[in-house]
């Protein structure tokens, strides 16, 4: 079953209707996918190696973590699309192979050892990895899978390939679309990963992108930062930035579009769908953040700029002590308000309108930046349930913004208390 039909008006008079479709990292054609065990984790009930082919060599591009701590994958991957050109993802989990010394020694084995079973270069191999930091990594369990990983590769496969990258995870995160360029029917798909030491400032934890659209790699990257700016980086669950955060995406071409390789109609309705996409799985990471029980989104209007909109989202949906009162179902609008106020934006208090909503109603608590008088056990009703909106209006300005975050429980604290043991 699809979503519903969703319309963009573009540029140069293009139109592309868009909408969900069944599927998520081999919806695009000429891509499969495998996952499977192969003892990177000690539990054997669970998947750690995955593997998403394209039966073609393909235009590709990545955004990465901006923490100056980098794991040794985004370090290959970095040299191996610096062409703009990749054909396979490789992600293992259970060891981010992060600040090992021969890190990046072993991130090309992998390569090799996989690109070997595929007949391709292992350059043209996007490599991650995701989990623990500072242990030592090895390859052998990599090479003994190798063959069977490539023997799995169906159009069926992506399941298995997502539940391979989940580390915390509780939930699959996926998802594709389907949009025209010009008349010609275009897919997105992709999956991620990501529970917590999530507050990306590039892209997010883990995420695969595949689309059969004909792009150039420059089209790609700028596509992909955009989308990434208006989904991804507005997701906060812990504050924290990961070592090893990377989001890349490969295009097929087979689609049959005419290729895009400029500004246009067609490279927005490409970025349009592509941030449909990337906007659910950012979705999917907030609402699974460790421990979470609530959905939290804050959209943000009435602000002077877009960049004050975004900062004033992202300060209230990062706020510890505003996710805490989420838990307990507190409508503790003060902290709202703090968090508006520390914010890097242009704000004129006096004129800030505060409410929450969800499907119990609504709720306003705070007008002209002073509080107002509301139902306690209305407010609670609204707070109790899994998925709420914090409305924010920061005065008569044009601008706005949507960031995604969750609640804070104990369960965040059981979690990571002893993750590494």
């Amino acid at each position: 079953m699809t979503a519903r039909l969703r319309k963009y008006d573009y540029r140069k008079g293009v139109q592309s209707k868009m909408k969900f479709i069944e599927g998520s990292v081999t919806a695009s054609k000429g891509f499969t996918a495998s996952g499977l065990h192969c003892g990177m984790r000690k539990n054997r009930a669970k998947k750690d190696l995955a593997l998403i082919f394209a039966s073609c060599r393909c235009d590709a591009a990545a955004i990465y973590t901006q923490n100056k701590v980098k794991g040794a994958p985004i370090l290959v991957t970095r040299e191996h699309i610096a062409d703009g050109k990749a054909q396979a993802f490789l992600c293992n989990s259970g060891n981010a192979n992060t600040c090992n010394a021969d890190g990046v020694e072993k991130a090309n084995a992998m390569c090799a050892c996989v690109s070997k079973e595929l007949g391709i270069p292992e350059e043209d191999i996007v490599i991650a990895s995701t989990g623990v930091i500072g242990q030592p990594i090895y390859v052998e369990p990599v090479v003994s899978a190798a063959p069977a990983l490539v023997k799995l590769l169906s159009k069926d496969g992506s399941g298995d390939a997502v539940d391979a990258i989940m580390t915390t995870d509780t939930h699959r995160k996926e998802a594709a679309a389907e949009f025209e360029i010009n008349g010609r029917t275009c897919r997105v798909g992709g999956i991620a990963k990501g529970s917590g030491m999530i507050n990306p400032n590039m892209a997010t934890m883990l995420c695969f992108i595949t689309t059969d659209a004909d792009i150039a790699s420059e089209c790609l990257h700028k596509a992909l930062k955009t989308a990434a700016d208006e989904t991804f980086n507005m997701v906060c669950v812990d504050g924290d930035t990961s070592t090893n955060d990377m989001a890349a995406v490969l295009a097929s071409g087979l689609a049959g579009n005419d290729r895009i390789t400029g500004e246009g109609g067609a490279l927005d309705a490409f970025t349009s769908a592509l941030t449909a996409v990337m906007r659910k799985l950012a979705r999917g990471i907030a609402r699974d953040g460790e421990g979470a029980t609530k959905l939290i989104e804050c959209v943000v209007s009435g602000a002077a700029d877009k960049t004050s909109a975004k900062a004033v989202a992202k300060a209230v949906i990062s706020s510890n002590l505003f996710k805490a009162a989420m838990f307990g179902s507190d409508a503790n609008w003060g902290r709202v308000l703090c968090a508006v106020g520390y914010a890097d934006a242009n704000v004129d208090i006096s004129k800030v309108d505060v409410a929450f909503e969800s499907i119990a109603g609504r709720v306003d608590v705070c007008r002209g930046g002073m509080g107002v008088e509301f139902s306690e056990n209305d407010a609670s009703s609204v707070l109790m349930r899994s998925e709420i909106k914090v409305l924010v209006s920061l005065g008569g300005g044009a601008f706005g913004a949507t960031a995604w975050g969750c609640d804070l429980t104990y369960d965040y604290v059981k979690i990571n208390g002893d993750y590494r043991t």
